[in-house]
């Protein structure tokens, strides 16, 4: 078997390895040693997984690979709460994932965000996001999305720590990608595998109306996102091009389907744009359209990107709310993480010669420094997922 003919261990379920681990003659715990070295152990090649026969580790390194992501970039906000990578998939393909971290009040470690992305680049063309402006190369395969996480896991061990929830809400739109998606989250939730509780997991999606009723066929207790962004057709078509001419009610009904299907609440976003989407009369009407579907609904003030949009000042996103919460709605807005680093809502673009224009670079160690200087790296540094 050729180097280009080996697949991904990571893009295996537990039970498909398990298949793999009988065929070679080996006991089932056999798979069960291979799958926690993995997963939890960080491995760089499969003689590291010196609890497995001699044989077994050149059988699986004959069929399998374990190929890391090149981290060709990391950043941190001032504060040490939000970093984002820059890494090089086996390709050449860049993608962005981002850390954001949130103290527990009465817990010794934080609350540990990893926001992953699903496609390089975006086809969605949202004229507020950078990503959909950077257009779409290709999508992301599930060992590719599950990397994100098992990189920024290695991270986290090191210093005690770990990842407690994971969001697709990275570059892409996760349900146009819908298979390697669900497999992606399958690894992540599996117990034999990254073992994260299905609770812990949110999906966000511009709006694919069959996507989203399939998601909720699944069994899965994920929860799901949806970038609304608009109260009525013409609007939200002005915002989101790609949006079909009766896309806001569709996604209201879907999303009472899929609140219906799997009794878990859906999270309508709301990118707050000064002067497009931020009057007080479109939070009425939006109120109205949203009046005993239980959602709720999350106010981003929009970061700022090369679209020119600006954000809506401090007195009208809270007027904006308060319309919102006086109707009923339930409603939040969204804590800002990371936008001084272009790792907030909508900011992630992979452009190796000149994203970190104006960002602050820190140096590769396997932990970053969390707070005060940065160092700008020198040379880019394989990462250590595996």
């Amino acid at each position: 078997m050729t180097d280009s003919d080996r697949v991904s261990l990571f893009r295996l379920l537990p039970g498909e390895l398990e298949a793999v681990v009988a065929e070679l003659g080996q006991p089932r715990y056999r798979a069960e040693q291979v799958l926690r070295a993995a997963w939890h152990q960080s491995p760089a090649s499969f003689e590291d997984m010196r609890q497995l026969p001699a044989a077994l580790r050149a059988d699986l390194a004959g069929r399998f690979t374990l190929d890391a992501a090149t981290e060709v970039r990391r950043v941190a906000s001032d504060d040490g709460g939000t970093t984002k990578l820059l890494l090089r998939m086996s390709d050449g393909t860049l993608i962005e994932t981002v850390l954001m971290q949130y103290p527990e009040p009465g817990e010794r470690h934080p609350r540990s965000t990893v926001c992953v992305s699903t496609q390089a680049g975006c086809a969605m063309g949202c004229v507020f996001c950078a990503t959909g402006q950077m257009g779409f190369e290709r999508n992301l395969k599930a060992e590719e999305i599950v990397t994100q996480v098992l990189h920024i896991a290695r991270l986290l061990r090191e210093r005690g720590e770990h990842v407690t929830n994971v969001v697709f809400m990275g570059m892409g739109e996760p349900l146009a990608n819908y298979a390697e998606t669900i497999r992606a989250v399958r690894l992540l939730t599996d117990p034999k595998a990254f073992g994260l509780g299905q609770r812990h997991i949110t999906i966000s999606t511009v709006g694919l109306i069959h996507a989203i009723d399939r998601l909720a066929a699944e069994g899965l207790q994920v929860g799901l996102a949806i970038s609304l962004h608009a109260p009525d057709d013409t609007l939200r078509q002005r915002l989101v091009p790609t949006a079909g001419p009766t896309s806001v009610g569709d996604l209201v009904s879907a999303a009472r389907r899929y609140f219906k299907k799997t009794g878990r609440r859906v999270t309508f976003e709301y990118a707050l744009i000064a002067g497009q989407n931020d009057w007080e009369e479109t939070a009425r009407e939006l109120a109205r359209l949203l009046h005993g579907s239980g959602a709720h609904v999350n106010l981003i003030p929009v970061n700022p990107t090369a679209g020119g949009f600006g954000r809506p000042p401090r007195r009208t996103v809270l007027a904006f709310e308060r319309v919102l919460r006086e109707a009923g709605i339930n409603c939040t807005v969204r804590v800002e993480k990371g936008s001084e680093i272009s790792a907030a809502c909508g900011q992630l673009r992979t452009d190796e010669s000149n994203q970190f224009v104006g960002e602050s670079e820190i140096s590769l160690s396997p932990v970053a420094p969390r707070r005060g200087s940065r160092q700008e790296t020198l040379s880019p540094a394989p990462s250590q997922t595996r």
